[in-house]
């Protein structure tokens, strides 16, 4: 991601040029306005009949020639801005390719079945974005139909993250205590932290929450054999609540990066039980490009240069395995390079002695008078060498 970086860099400082810049036209723009105001007190104070026309023209001449100059300078420091702007543009020619086309497969969208999968894909994303009415619009342009079943849990889900964003847990709260079991089944801290954070946020309150924070303390009841501690820190920073818990050793009850956390503890255990992934497949599909998409290129580059042109020739096969970080592993699966199936139990994979792996049945059909010879390099063997592999 050196690419990235790069262009980041460059951004960064037009950023830094347009934030300096702001506060240069800011200072200059409000010196000038104090300095034509200051000149027409004068100018009312005195009186025009009173005032000396000489003096008065070099008063005027002096504030146009002020105005002018200030004016330039902005727009000669506005022009500096550019040639930076520029460079943004040079570095995103210089780190990324714009012609991609070499490593996609251009018919991979021709299929209307594989169209209707990109656009549910889509919706989703969206869904789960809370860009609800964007979604609809793109349901009616591309006629992808939504079961109202499969949309009600991302509403719900919306609806309860943007409470918490505003800082109100009442629907989480309410949200949690439905799900109580299945939120137990799952080892899920959800409950216990919604309720520790509305008590903190009662203790925000200082001395007029006092009673309302000890009878809502009632509801960690059912946690004190699994949060014993946490339950005590609570309690114990009643004690300073008169003093103020920010003037305490429980100040760290006030961070306010909790909210933050609740948020993505809540996505995580509603995914959960949703049966959803934490991210959206579409982010994590275009993750896997970003990162993909490099390593690609320069192996295309590498096979144009050697002329080894029947290295790769299909491309929706990769030539190299392409490792995306422990972010990207979900589950464990083979899909057989002969056959384009994912492996199962009735066919699983095989390891050939030349250490290259197949599918069973792709091992059949390729065994020929008793012996096999390994489709991706020469070497001849018996198919009863082969040794399944478990994953």
């Amino acid at each position: 991601m050196e690419q990235c970086a790069c262009v980041e860099r460059e951004l960064e400082k037009v950023l830094h040029r347009f934030v300096m810049y702001g506060h240069l036209s800011e200072e200059s723009l409000d010196e000038l306005l104090r300095y034509v105001c200051e000149l027409r007190g004068q100018l009312v104070t005195f009186g025009v009949q009173d005032a000396d026309l000489s003096v008065l023209s070099q008063s005027m001449a002096q504030c146009c020639k002020n105005i002018k100059d200030t004016v330039q300078m902005l727009a000669s420091r506005h022009k500096d801005i550019h040639g930076s702007v520029s460079k943004v543009g040079k570095a995103i020619d210089r780190n990324f390719d714009a012609e991609v086309s070499a490593v996609v497969a251009e018919t991979v969208w021709d299929s209307p079945e594989r169209q209707k999968y990109l656009s549910e894909t889509i919706v989703e994303h969206l869904y789960r974005q809370g860009m609800l009415s964007v979604a609809e619009d793109l349901c009616q342009e591309s006629g992808v139909v939504i079961d109202m079943s499969l949309k009600q849990p991302f509403l719900e889900l919306n609806r309860i993250l943007e409470a918490l964003r505003m800082q109100d847990l009442r629907p989480a709260l309410e949200w949690a205590v439905a799900n109580r079991q299945r939120l137990l089944d799952l080892n899920s801290t959800l409950e216990f932290k919604l309720h520790r954070l509305y008590f903190i946020s009662l203790l925000n309150g200082g001395m007029a929450n006092q009673l309302e924070a000890l009878q809502y303390a009632r509801h960690f009841q059912p946690f004190a054999s699994q949060h014993q501690r946490d339950i005590q820190i609570l309690m114990g920073s009643l004690v300073y609540l008169r003093h103020g818990i920010e003037n305490s050793p429980y100040r760290s009850l006030l961070e306010t990066n909790q909210w933050a956390e609740i948020c993505s503890i809540f996505t995580r255990d509603a995914c959960a039980l949703l049966g959803l992934s934490v991210e959206s497949p579409l982010s994590v599909s275009f993750a896997s490009g970003c990162m993909a998409l490099p390593v690609l290129m320069n192996i295309k580059q590498v096979i144009e240069q050697r002329q080894c042109s029947g290295v790769w020739t299909h491309k929706d096969e990769l030539p190299i395995e392409i490792d995306l970080g422990k972010k990207c592993w979900y589950h464990s699966v083979f899909a057989c390079p002969i056959l384009r199936q994912q492996t199962s139990e009735s066919n699983p994979p095989m390891k050939l002695i030349c250490g290259h792996v197949i599918s069973r049945d792709a091992l059949n059909k390729l065994t020929n008078a008793g012996k096999l010879k390994c489709p991706y390099c020469p070497m001849e063997q018996d198919p009863s060498d082969a040794k399944q592999i478990f994953f």
